[in-house]
């Protein structure tokens, strides 16, 4: 997960760095065995960065779609190319899923007649892969009881897709207040934090899964696509430090990785968490970042030659992320998976076409403001671009529902307020108007919250805040209760401390 060591002395022991795969050690030029049982010879013809053209002199050696072919480079690494094109009756053209450094022409390689496959069993917690299943942690081989294509579809798995999933909606308590109040997670639902670069999507997804993890326990699948690799090293210590480890599953494709294995590392957390699913749990699935997974489809798609559409993005953006989201579902019979996805926004334009189309799939999204981060008030969360399906009186009942509305009513009045205000000032409202002001201000501090994952930074102890701790002091500042007590006084911290 960090940068090759200079020497093994420089780092821990059980530092998650990458290392080669036992299987990598070979002999002189001797190529590695393909894990398939059939062997289809083929040559290295051309190599243009991770794009690689192979010719099979035999026809039934060509290779499907998204079959894999080994090669080994001059540095006895193994290479996985994942074929994408046929340009004749015996040439292929493949993406490579790791680096093609001192890839040789001419080289010979190995179709295996299989897609990318990893290796699924519950030796894979507290172990992080890559796009292909190869460990990347420094701890050895992961040696799982089978090994399952990452492209296989429900059906084929076992699950029964024509039975109808019972409507039952369990609400998940998060800890934090904004989610609790207004964007209450339920079992089974998808909910993205879509932000620009820089408003807290990262830490807002570690602090949920931090404080989901801790209350609830049960399973966890991490997936980081195209992030920064110290992101993962400290999320790869936190967990260890914090004793969860043992309930996560970590896959990674990294910011430094080729754009095949950014595309591609999305379906291998999804794998593993269908594998758990399929074991009648409910599975938490954490994206961080699935905005990164559109980008490495897009530069592939522009490798392989294909004419983009009218925004620059690869033509199918769409199907891509439908195949991705619609994989990402409750079934009869099996357990639930409920999605957080980090998604990023380019420049801060919310009508990308990128965010567009994830935009649909989500039952809720929470949109981070650059204008509250730069005033401090964490998590930065827009109260009024963000919404929620599961905000529903059926959902979360009556009461809940109903402090929820009034919360975002004196948000939105506020928000018609604050410009007047900035040129008249207070004083001058109305009654009735300076009472919503001051209780909104109280409100938007309120909801501000110490992390747990960022402590070493804010110096302020995280707080986890129960469901109803967090009505209660929405409740009482909409009531009233605290008109005479200053707005700074409710800026970070957890739950109201009962009056004296």
């Amino acid at each position: 997960m960090i940068d090759h060591p200079k020497s093994q002395s420089e780092h821990p022991k059980d530092a998650p760095v990458q290392q080669s795969h036992p299987e990598n050690k070979t002999e002189s030029a001797q190529v590695a065995k393909p894990r398939g049982q059939k062997k289809g010879l083929g040559r290295i013809i051309s190599v243009q960065g991770p794009v690689v053209d192979v010719r099979f002199d035999n026809p039934d050696d060509i290779p499907a779609l998204y079959d894999c072919i080994e090669v080994v480079a001059f540095d006895k690494r193994r290479i996985i190319l994942q074929c994408a094109e046929h340009l004749s009756k015996d040439v292929v053209r493949t993406v490579s899923l790791v680096d093609t450094l001192n890839l040789q022409l001419n080289s010979p390689c190995y179709n295996t007649f299989q897609p990318i496959t990893i290796p699924l069993g519950d030796e894979c917690f507290g172990r992080i892969m890559d796009a292909v299943g190869n460990p990347i942690d420094g701890q050895g081989p992961i040696n799982a009881p089978m090994r399952m294509p990452i492209r296989m579809l429900l059906q084929q798995r076992g699950f029964d897709l024509k039975q109808k999933k019972a409507a039952k909606s369990e609400l998940l308590e998060t800890g934090l207040k904004y989610f609790d109040l207004l964007y209450p997670l339920v079992k089974g639902s998808k909910t993205g934090i879509i932000g620009g670069a820089g408003c807290g999507k990262t830490v807002v997804i570690l602090e949920l899964m931090n404080n989901i993890i801790k209350a609830h326990g049960g399973a966890c699948v991490f997936c980081g696509i195209g992030e920064r690799i110290r992101e993962g090293n400290e999320l790869f210590y936190e967990l260890k430090d914090s004793n969860l480890l043992k309930n996560v599953m970590l896959a990674f494709g990294q910011m430094d990785q080729p754009p095949g294995a950014r595309a591609e590392v999305v379906n291998t957390g999804i794998t593993l968490a269908e594998y758990l699913q399929g074991k009648n749990k409910d599975i938490l699935l954490f994206m961080d970042n699935l905005f990164r997974f559109i980008q490495g489809g897009q530069e592939v798609s522009t490798l392989l030659g294909r004419v983009p559409a009218e925004t620059g993005y690869q033509p199918t953006l769409a199907s891509e992320v439908s195949f991705v989201q619609e994989r990402i579902r409750s079934i009869a019979g099996s357990g639930s998976v409920t999605a957080l996805q980090a998604v990023y926004v380019p420049a801060d334009d919310m009508t990308d076409p990128a965010v567009v189309a994830i935009f649909s799939y989500l039952d809720g999204s929470v949109v981070l403001s650059r204008d509250l981060v730069q005033r401090g008030m964490y998590p930065a969360i827009d109260p009024l671009q963000s919404s929620c399906g599961n905000l529903d009186p059926n959902v979360v009942g009556r009461r809940h529902y109903d402090i929820s509305q009034k919360v975002i009513q004196h948000f939105s009045k506020y928000n018609a307020l604050k410009r007047i205000v900035a040129v008249i000032g207070v004083e001058e409202l109305n009654k009735e108007d300076r009472m919503i002001f001051g209780r909104a201000q109280k409100l938007l501090n309120f909801m501000t919250q110490p992390f747990t994952v960022s402590e070493v930074f804010t110096g302020k102890k995280g707080q986890y805040v129960s469901i109803e701790d967090t009505l209660d002091g929405a409740e009482k500042i909409l009531s009233g209760v605290y008109d005479k007590v200053k707005a700074s006084d409710f800026y970070m911290i957890g739950k109201i401390p009962p009056q004296k």
